[in-house]
């Protein structure tokens, strides 16, 4: 005849002489400071939101009453003019945004791809690395001036491609980054295999690598779009501004970013409504990549 276990309450005698106590003592000074820390870091999260559902708040009940497809049809009006939009301005930001992207990207990446995996060692890598981190704090305004002299000049006016050759200056540099840091975060041993299965450097770059790293890349894509977006200062220097429609990619072009810098200064309250509800669309587009971007990152995890 076997014996049948015999199962001891936890709250026995038995049971707390063996087996010890779980549960969490304030009395425990690790356990009250790590209380405190949580209810700190909870806290000074929630402050760090405060500004940016002010600033939603504001644009959504300043700008969200005018809010319509009239706004992405029409162009912008004139002074004493009521109605209108900014129909050419959201055309004119994403076409800028598509030639920045178009130079950058593909630079980029295969810039990524040389600092990452083809020689992350070498003195080339070395100075492409910190010219680039340097790149990162350039001013936006100077990026402006640098194409100003070197296409705008030369060409002998305003455009959508000087415009967005300024864009992609800013945009590279976070572009270049991010593929370097989601190449190196490729597991070591994936491209060993690669190499052990008779695969060249270059077929393990293309089949392995590039695959593998293809979320983080991706993610650092689109957080560049999402700052590109938004930039003002270099287009005064380069697309400047257009009331009408884009017709040619080396004309002045709108952009969200200068309407609501030409229009927020003026003395008409049409102007200033159309300004405020610009500024509630350039940053839901903003705010729409960064999401994008977030879920990449998770989908990669």
């Amino acid at each position: 005849m076997t014996s049948q276990p015999v199962i001891v309450p936890l709250h026995s005698s038995t049971a707390h002489a063996g087996i010890p106590n779980l549960r969490r003592s304030y009395s425990d000074t690790r356990n009250l400071w790590s209380v405190v820390l949580t209810t700190l870091l909870w806290g000074l999260a929630g402050l760090a939101a405060i500004p940016l559902f002010s600033v939603l708040y504001m644009l959504i009940s300043q700008g969200g009453a005018r809010l319509g497809l009239d706004l992405f049809t029409q162009l912008p009006p004139a002074g004493f003019m009521r109605g209108g939009g900014f129909g050419n301005a959201v055309v004119g930001t994403l076409v800028m945004v598509l030639i920045a992207s178009l130079i950058s990207i593909p630079i980029g990446v295969i810039a990524g791809i040389f600092l990452g995996a083809i020689a992350p060692n070498s003195r080339g890598a070395a100075a492409a690395r910190f010219s680039t981190q340097v790149l990162t704090g350039f001013p936006s305004i100077l990026a402006g001036v640098f194409v100003f002299g070197i296409l705008v000049q030369p060409m002998g006016t305003y455009s959508a491609i000087a415009g967005g050759v300024a864009i992609a200056v800013l945009m590279l540099p976070t572009v270049i980054l991010t593929a370097e840091q989601a190449i190196r975060m490729v597991p070591q041993r994936m491209k060993d295999a690669a190499i052990g299965m008779g695969c060249t450097p270059t077929q393990t770059v293309a089949k392995v690598v590039l695959p593998t790293a293809l979320p983080g890349i991706m993610t650092g894509i689109m957080l560049a779009v999402a700052g590109g977006m938004g930039q003002a200062a270099p287009l005064l220097f380069t697309s400047l501004f257009s009331n009408f429609w884009l017709q040619s990619l080396t004309e002045p072009t709108a952009s969200l970013s200068i309407l609501i810098f030409n229009f927020s200064g003026m003395p008409f309250a049409n102007q200033t409504q159309l300004a405020w509800s610009a500024s509630l669309v350039l940053v839901l587009i903003v705010l729409v990549f960064n999401i994008l971007s977030r879920v990449v990152s998770l989908k990669r995890r």
